[in-house]
């Protein structure tokens, strides 16, 4: 709120698009003070002392402002001249100057003043330190008339007997009188009749009031009138906003620019014929809570917008699974903009949010520990939604549990298990296990092991293989890289042979009947060889032991003297 008040402009053109952030800014710090910690132990802690309370509301720049605004209104300027910094003044004019000065200044403000909202006037006693004004000094406005323009300030000041208060500063009071005397031009009170200035309401002639709600008509009217053409010319001068896509996003900022138009129209307007300050500074937390509703109502739209953009992304790219996460964090971006919206309206309202958001922690904190499952299953959810490693109908298995995906929900997934029953998987459960999903598989092994008999020949060995080989490679759903069988193991009762083979299709049933048909022209390779396959047998054998030859004993003998003798010995070094 400081860098605002050097860059005030006759209307509130600019304030409007700033005062969102702020007031989101203050809400963020008003709920960042409960999260901060104390002073440390060695952090000197200057103790202030304490002031009673001014009775006029003047220990702060916005206490003054609605103090003068409110005394005005009562018609009681004796008070009203009690808000405005008289030193050096009433020296030099009658004790009836300090009136006069604030009927005055009652008229600037009325005819030609852009007095800035009552939100953004600073609410602590040291105003605002950081706008280049000095300590003292506060900037809350502009007035002008015949070109003169003049800034409306407030100055701090220190009495012995009311302590330090804010005061409209002696500059702008004593500018004041010779600036109402170059008022001209048309004001509502030339053109209302008697009884519509006469009769007041709260302080404010009822023509007054009429004329806001006229006003607030005719500029939300003229807003969409302007709104409509710039559309329409937009259309017409860029061929890219006739698209769809470019279309929805134009189409979302022609409501929050509408009603933005209509309040920027409608505070122009208000400045400009003359219309009561104290009518529109009661107005003014209302065209801060309209400027705030427009922008939120912007943001509410181009979320719309970006998540239509995103759920026909995935629809084109094959990826439906996605959609509820995508519905899932637009809920929650939406619940978290409304939230924020509650806040900055409340806090623009003059609410005290610090209390209620205190409340809201300590209830989410609480809530958070009763519904911490629910929160594991929501957070598993959104995890499996955007990995997406089970879709509806994937054949897969979970765990030990293997059937087909059903329905995949916030909370739990349902698979229906292969003997037809139904399995309930939580979320928060399921993002830990181990998923196989089969649906994604692009095409199935072929890898049986054919055991042949013991006595099955090398020769025989070699053309099962040669015609193994043979039936892979001639079968057209076979995948040829790789496509072997191969000679692996001498087993306990057979002679083992692996097959490894890729069949190119996904669908299990298909499969099934390739697989079929190769095993059975295997079948018929083996009988085509002689032999057959094993199974588990034991084989006697009936001999007569032979005892050890003595002539190739002798033979072995008389080779290692040999050796010895020609110092040959096989394995000496």
């Amino acid at each position: 709120m400081i860098f605002i008040r050097k860059f005030i402009i006759p209307t509130h053109s600019l304030f409007l698009p700033f005062i969102t952030l702020l007031v989101v800014v203050s809400a963020i710090s008003a709920s960042a003070q409960l999260f901060t910690t104390g002073a440390d132990d060695t952090t000197k802690v200057t103790l202030v002392p304490q002031r009673p309370a001014d009775s006029l509301g003047r220990r702060t720049p916005r206490g003054t402002v609605l103090g003068f605004v409110k005394a005005v209104g009562q018609e009681d300027y004796v008070r009203a001249a009690r808000y405005l910094n008289l030193r050096g003044i009433t020296k030099k004019r009658s004790a009836q100057s300090g009136p006069e000065l604030a009927q005055a200044l009652q008229k600037v403000l009325d005819q030609r003043s852009n007095i800035i909202p009552r939100t953004l006037i600073s609410n602590d006693t040291t105003g605002i330190i950081n706008d280049n004004l000095g300590p003292t000094l506060d900037l809350i406005g502009t007035a002008e008339a015949n070109g003169e323009k003049v800034d409306i300030l407030l100055e701090k000041i220190e009495t012995p007997a009311d302590g330090p208060i804010w005061l409209f500063s002696s500059e702008t009071v004593q500018r004041m009188p010779a600036l109402s005397e170059k008022l001209d031009g048309f004001t509502i009170e030339k053109v209302l009749p008697g009884f519509l200035t006469d009769n007041k309401w709260s302080g404010i002639p009822i023509g007054h009031w009429l004329a806001m709600f006229v006003l607030v008509v005719l500029a939300y009217l003229l807003a969409g009138v302007i709104a409509t053409l710039l559309v329409g010319l937009l259309r017409i001068s860029w061929k890219k906003a006739r698209e769809p896509q470019v279309a929805e996003v134009v189409q979302a900022f022609v409501l929050p620019s509408r009603i933005y138009l209509a309040v920027w129209l409608f505070v122009f307007a208000s400045q400009n014929i003359g219309v009561s300050i104290i009518i529109r500074q009661k107005f003014s937390d209302i065209t801060v809570v309209v400027g705030l509703v427009a922008f939120l109502l912007l943001l509410w739209q181009l979320i719309d917008v970006v998540s239509q953009y995103a759920r026909r992304w995935l629809l084109e790219t094959g990826q439906p699974g996605r959609l509820s996460a995508v519905l899932f964090v637009r809920r929650g971006i939406k619940l978290v903009l409304i939230a924020f919206g509650i806040i900055s309206v409340l806090n623009v309202l003059g609410w005290d949010v610090t209390t209620g958001l205190a409340a809201m922690g300590i209830g989410g904190i609480a809530l958070a520990l009763g519904a911490q499952k629910t929160i594991e299953n929501f957070v598993g959810s959104i995890t499996i939604i955007a990995d997406q490693p089970l879709r509806v109908g994937d054949f897969c298995k979970v765990d030990d549990t293997v059937g087909t995906v059903e329905q995949i929900g916030m909370r739990s997934t349902r698979i229906r298990t292969v003997n037809r029953t139904i399995v309930v998987v939580p979320k928060g459960q399921l993002a830990a296990l181990k998923i196989e999903n089969f649906a994604f598989r692009d095409r199935l092994l072929f890898n049986p092991t054919l055991q042949l008999r013991y006595e099955t020949t090398p020769d025989q060995i070699r053309y099962v293989l040669a015609e193994l080989r043979a039936v892979l490679r001639n079968h057209p759903k076979v995948n040829p890289d790789p496509a072997r069988v191969r000679f692996v193991a001498l087993g306990e009762n057979s002679l083992d042979l692996a097959v490894f083979a890729y069949i190119n299709t996904s669908d299990f049933n298909e499969f099934l009947a390739i697989q079929e048909d190769l095993m059975l022209q295997m079948i018929d390779v083996v009988d085509d060889s002689g032999t057959g396959f094993a199974f588990p047998s034991q084989t006697l054998y009936m001999g007569k032991d032979k005892t050890m030859s003595e002539e190739k004993s002798r033979e072995a003998e008389r080779k290692v003297r040999e050796w010895r003798e020609k110092d040959e010995l096989p394995g000496r070094a």
